[in-house]
C-alpha cells in the first residue's frame, strides 16, 4: 500500500518511509515510498502509478489466497497483473474498479489520440485477465461487459459505503457558529477532491452570481486537491461568496455535513460515466438534501434519482446551481424529506455490512480458472 497522501498529493506527516509496517484495527498494512508529484497532472501521476506499481512489483509477496488490485490506480495494478501472471499464475487476481480509467481520461479531456488508446488497451486486458472484476455501480458493469467483453459471470457489482460511523448528532448552531455561517444563510457544501473533473470552478461562479444579487447563498468547498490553488485564485480575484476549508478529521466532516442546508456534488460537463461520487454515501448518511450539478443521463443523476435524495441541475452552469439552491431552500419541507430519503437509501442498498459481507464471498469462493486458463497477452503500446 502507499503512503497516505490524497487528496493532497503531499504525503501525510508520520509517514514517507521507504518501507513501513502498521496495524489498523487488527490488519497488518504494509507500505511502499513511491514517487508523489506535486501537481497530479497526467504525465507526473502516470510515474506515480509507474513507480508505485514497481515498487510492488519487487516486494515479497508470500503465498496470498487471493490478489486484489484497485483501478485507478491503472498502470500499478497492470504491473502486479504482470508479476502475478509470472509468480502467481494460480492465484485468484480480483480487479476492484472505482473509476473508469479510460472513460476518465476521454470525458476530463485529459489524453486522445494514441494515449488514450494504449489506456484503453491496458485497462481491457487488465480487466480481461482478471478472475473476477469487482465494480461499485451496475452502469460500470455494464461498461466492463460492453466495452471490454469480460463475462457477465466475472463481473460483481459491491456498492462503496461510507468510511464514516453512524453520524452522532451534531450541535448544528455550535457548528454554523465556529464558521461564521448566519442563520439566515442557505449554507451549500462540497466535500472531497478539488481536481479536474469536479468542475468546482463553475461552483466559485455561482458564489459570484449569489454576490451580485444579494443572494445569502454561501458556498462552502471542504477539501484540497490539484485545483485548489487556481480555486483560491478565483476566489480571490472577484467577490463571491465561494469560500475553501481545509481537509476535516471524521468528527468535524461529520459535523460540517449536518450543519449545511444542502450537500453539493458539482462534476465538469461531459463527466457521466467515469465514476461514482463516493462523496454521495457520505450525504446520504447526513440527512440533508442533495444537489447535483451534473449530466443528466449519468451515473450521479441516477443515483441521486435512485434514492430520491436531492434534485439536479445542468453541469457547468453556474445560474443553473444558483437557481437549484433557491429551489430547495424555498421547500424546507421536501428538503427535509428528500434528505430522509437518503439516508434511507444509505442504510439499505448502500448499507457496509452487506458490502463486506459480499466480498468475503467473492474471495472466499473458489474461482474457475483460476490457474489454468489462458490469459490475454500484455497489450502493445504500439
Amino acid at each position: 500500500m502507499a503512503h497516505p497522501h490524497y487528496p493532497d498529493w503531499k504525503i501525510s506527516p508520520g509517514y514517507g518511509q521507504w518501507s513501513s509496517r502498521e496495524n489498523i484495527d487488527g490488519v497488518v498494512v504494509d507500505r511502499v515510498r513511491h514517487f508523489v508529484p506535486r501537481q497530479p497532472t497526467p504525465l507526473p501521476r502516470a510515474l506515480s502509478e509507474v513507480t508505485f506499481g514497481l515498487r510492488q512489483v519487487f516486494a515479497r509477496w508470500g503465498r496470498p489466497t487471493s490478489i486484489i488490485a484497485v483501478s485507478p490506480a491503472l498502470l500499478s495494478s497492470a504491473l502486479v497483473r504482470l508479476r502475478a501472471l509470472a509468480t502467481h499464475r494460480r492465484t485468484p487476481f480480483v480487479v476492484w474498479v472505482q473509476d473508469l480509467y479510460g472513460v476518465g481520461v476521454v470525458e476530463t479531456n485529459q489524453g486522445r489520440g494514441v494515449a488514450a488508446r494504449v489506456i484503453r488497451s491496458i485497462e481491457k486486458w487488465l480487466l480481461m485477465s482478471a478472475s473476477t472484476v469487482v465494480v461499485i455501480h451496475e452502469r460500470f458493469a455494464d461498461r466492463v461487459h460492453e466495452d471490454f467483453n469480460v463475462p457477465r459471470e466475472r463481473i460483481r457489482v459491491v456498492r462503496n459505503w461510507t468510511h464514516l460511523p453512524p453520524l452522532p448528532s451534531a450541535d448544528v448552531r455550535a457548528v454554523r457558529e465556529l464558521y461564521g455561517w448566519a442563520d439566515d444563510e442557505t449554507v451549500v457544501v462540497h466535500t472531497g477532491n478539488m481536481g479536474v473533473k469536479q468542475g468546482l470552478h463553475h461552483v466559485v461562479e455561482a458564489g459570484r452570481l449569489a454576490h451580485r444579487q444579494g443572494s445569502a447563498v454561501r458556498f462552502v468547498l471542504v477539501g484540497n486537491g490539484s485545483q485548489r490553488d487556481d480555486l483560491q485564485q478565483r476566489i480571490d480575484d472577484a467577490p463571491t461568496t465561494a469560500e475553501i476549508v481545509p481537509p476535516l478529521d471524521d468528527r468535524s466532516f461529520a459535523d460540517i455535513l449536518q450543519a449545511a442546508d444542502i450537500l453539493l456534488v458539482n462534476e465538469l460537463p461531459g463527466v457521466a460515466e467515469m465514476a461514482v461520487p463516493s462523496k454521495l454515501t457520505s450525504y446520504f448518511a447526513s440527512g440533508r438534501p442533495v444537489l447535483a450539478a451534473t449530466d443528466a443521463t449519468g451515473i450521479t443523476a441516477q443515483e441521486v434519482h435512485a434514492a430520491s435524495a436531492g434534485v439536479t441541475v445542468e453541469a457547468g452552469d453556474p445560474a443553473a446551481i444558483l437557481s437549484g439552491v433557491h429551489r430547495l431552500a424555498r421547500d424546507p419541507e421536501a428538503a427535509t424529506r428528500l434528505g430522509q430519503n437518503g439516508r434511507r437509501y444509505k442504510e439499505t442498498v448502500l448499507e457496509e455490512t452487506f458490502a463486506i459481507d459480499q466480498f468475503a464471498t467473492i474471495l472466499s469462493l473458489p474461482i474457475d480458472g483460476a490457474g489454468g486458463r489462458q490469459h490475454p497477452s500484455p497489450p502493445s503500446a504500439s
